[in-house]
């Protein structure tokens, strides 16, 4: 949840960014709790088999935890045209927040610091731009969620690989929990374990930009056949949710699907 009288915790790492290079507005940081990543250059799963084809991801911030069902519950008292019943059916389809008692009311207290879940793209977009967000891209959420708590990319370890593929077999009941596992080495929390989260270019994950190597665009509306053209095959779990994310529409909901917001670091004037 947002707390105005602190800035929330930040891995040393990410303050020395802020305090070195870049500046965020006292306000936007009030708003809710984001840390700074440092940009880098690293190996997608989506990145093809040559060094050049790494994808380069320049510095931004995130929210620390995925956005609350209290956070939301509040954003629909102050934005009503994206109840339930106001949101028009090419924003979101049938599902959408399916499981509150009203349309601002999740009516369950102890839900109120969960994550949010049933929310379509286009309002967990809506959301994030309340905050003076966005939507992380594809990229910036798949360099953060590398990270185990010691180790900015801890892709190549087996155990850390088999520790995420673990939550696949946890029902949805299971995964909707209260956010409280431990920070990652940069400082953000729940990135495996807990839900599914959204990015802005959700839609492009499996498409080429040069359409001479797409091969047969059918064949990328199934997951399996779309993995396949994907590196780092061995990390299943990741994967599962470039197939799962490439599946959806703008207007799709599931129970288990959420988000958090990221931002653009503004470089200080001098």
């Amino acid at each position: 949840m947002a707390n105005c009288n602190r800035r929330g915790s930040k891995s040393k790492l990410g303050q020395a960014l802020l305090g070195a290079v870049f500046l965020l507005t006292p306000a936007i940081i009030c708003a809710a709790e984001y840390i700074a990543i440092p940009g880098k250059q690293f190996a997608s799963v989506l990145s093809g088999p040559d060094v050049k084809d790494m994808a380069r991801v320049p510095s931004f911030s995130m929210r620390t935890s995925p956005v609350t069902t209290g956070e939301y519950q509040q954003f629909l008292r102050t934005h009503p045209e994206w109840q339930r019943d106001q949101i028009a059916s090419i924003f979101a389809d049938a599902s959408y927040l399916h499981a509150w008692t009203s349309t601002s009311d999740v009516g369950n207290e102890t839900k109120s610091t969960q994550a949010v879940t049933s929310v379509s793209w286009h309002a967990a977009q809506a959301y994030c731009e309340s905050e003076d967000a966005r939507l992380p891209s594809w990229y910036e959420w798949e360099l953060v969620a590398a990270a185990d708590e010691q180790h900015a990319d801890a892709r190549s370890d087996p155990a850390w690989r088999a520790h995420i593929l673990s939550w696949y077999s946890e029902s949805p009941a299971q995964s909707s929990a209260n956010m409280s596992h431990a920070p990652n080495y940069y400082g953000v929390r729940d990135m495996h374990g807990l839900i599914w989260e959204w990015v802005s270019d959700f839609n492009a994950l499996l498409i080429s930009a040069d359409s001479r190597t797409q091969g047969d665009p059918d064949k990328l509306q199934f997951c399996g056949a779309g993995a396949i053209s994907l590196q780092n095959k061995e990390n299943y779990a990741i994967l599962m949710r470039v197939a799962l994310l490439s599946s959806l529409t703008g207007a799709s909901t599931t129970d288990n699907l959420g988000f958090r917001c990221a931002r653009d670091l503004k470089e200080e004037k001098k």
